[in-house]
């Protein structure tokens, strides 16, 4: 045989090999392995088939749910049934984006739903269900990264040019308060009084101008979060339920335990500012999050942001028009406020080289942290 037909019989070999191969596989096994939610319903909507991922999704086992139908999972007036309507009724496969999905069994969730007909059994649909990435939130965190350094280099503009002179202009006030009139007193004290509070202001911003590194240590995240519960029952948010789900076996984060506290107090404070006064209620939260992972940029390294904190109020939701910007400065709704709150939440969170997100729906909002797991070994200092 020459050496071509030796090549010849390699190849016709290899094929036949891969063709068992793939002959012996079943594909249910595939599906069973993807980590989205895949359901096959029909045409009265009844369940067929759900693989691991839905199985972990709804909170039932696929023996369970084969039989059920959606609307025993799913209110009547969810986005997911006019998506499946418009499937039948066109024949063809639908994507939709930024769906919500929210009952009291499933929680709040966000998700790109696909609805697609089976080319062999039209009546039968498939659904997959696909949360957001965390390659979005993490492009949305460095847009508010971003955000954050345009606040440090107008801290240093405003430090220099408006703070020096205000205290010019109060020590002006304060001389010709010696010889003025009582009248003439209350807009001496009001330049005074304007002054210190732009002043204080700009205070609050220099905070943004630190680019020093953080000193971290080990930090059981558990007792930030109960500090910050005790600090807000005992003050602000007297008024309101707390409701704690921990996870008791979550690593210890790798972080500073001062600059924490602020965060999570920042956030519980906000929180209790959405609440209604009437049944407010506050969620804190935590848990391990497999596989969640952080290019450093101008490295090969990936961080790894497996310690995932929530904080949750259900009051009216964030406007959808502040949305896109809610960590940008001087965004606020507060009649008072100064928006530079969660502008720094954002800068202190990226500083640790963790990930700050939320979902905002009517009754349901969430902020979500992602934070790093202190070395294997680590211990409390």
């Amino acid at each position: 045989m020459t050496r071509k037909q030796w090549a010849i019989s390699d190849i016709v070999g290899g094929t036949r090999r891969i063709a068992r191969l793939a002959a012996a596989i079943d594909p249910t096994t595939i599906l069973a392995a993807l980590p989205d939610p895949i359901i096959l319903v029909d045409k009265s909507n009844f369940i067929l088939w759900i693989n691991s991922a839905g199985e972990n999704f709804v909170g039932a086992s696929a023996s369970t749910l084969r039989g059920c139908n959606l609307s025993d999972l799913l209110p009547g007036d969810s986005p997911l049934f006019s998506l499946i309507a418009t499937v039948r009724d066109s024949g063809a496969s639908i994507s939709e984006y930024s769906v919500p999905i929210e009952t009291p069994r499933l929680g709040a969730h966000v998700m790109t739903i696909q609805v697609a007909p089976l080319v062999e059994q039209p009546d039968q649909l498939v659904i997959l269900l696909h949360e957001r990435s965390i390659a979005h939130k993490i492009d949305r965190q460095l847009t508010h990264r971003n955000a954050a350094r345009s606040v440090t280099a107008m801290s240093g503009i405003l430090a220099h040019e408006v703070k020096n002179p205000l205290s010019g202009i109060r020590g002006a006030a304060q001389l010709l308060e010696q010889n003025a009139t009582p009248s003439d007193r209350e807009l001496t004290r009001l330049i005074c009084d304007e002054a210190d509070r732009i002043v204080a202001l700009i205070d609050r911003m220099e905070v943004f101008s630190d680019s020093r590194p953080i000193e971290r240590t080990p930090v059981n995240i558990h007792e930030v979060l109960e500090r910050v519960r005790k600090v807000a029952q005992n003050g602000f948010a007297r008024n309101y339920r707390f409701t704690e789900d921990y996870d008791p076996s979550l690593p210890l984060v790798l972080g500073n335990r001062d600059m924490l506290v602020q965060v999570f107090l920042n956030l519980v404070k906000n929180a209790a500012e959405a609440a209604p006064n009437s049944d407010g209620e506050i969620g804190l939260s935590t848990s391990y999050q497999h596989g969640v992972r952080l290019a450093v940029a101008g490295s090969d390294k990936r961080l790894h942001l497996p310690l995932l904190v929530t904080v949750s109020d259900n009051g009216e939701g964030i406007p959808e028009d502040l949305r896109a910007h809610l960590f940008d400065p001087f965004v606020t709704t507060k009649r008072n406020g100064t928006g530079l709150g969660l502008a720094l939440v954002a800068k202190v969170i990226g500083d640790h080289g963790g990930v700050i997100e939320f979902d905002s729906q009517p009754r349901r909002t969430v902020f979500r942290t992602f934070l790093p797991m202190a070395p294997a070994g680590a211990s409390l200092p």
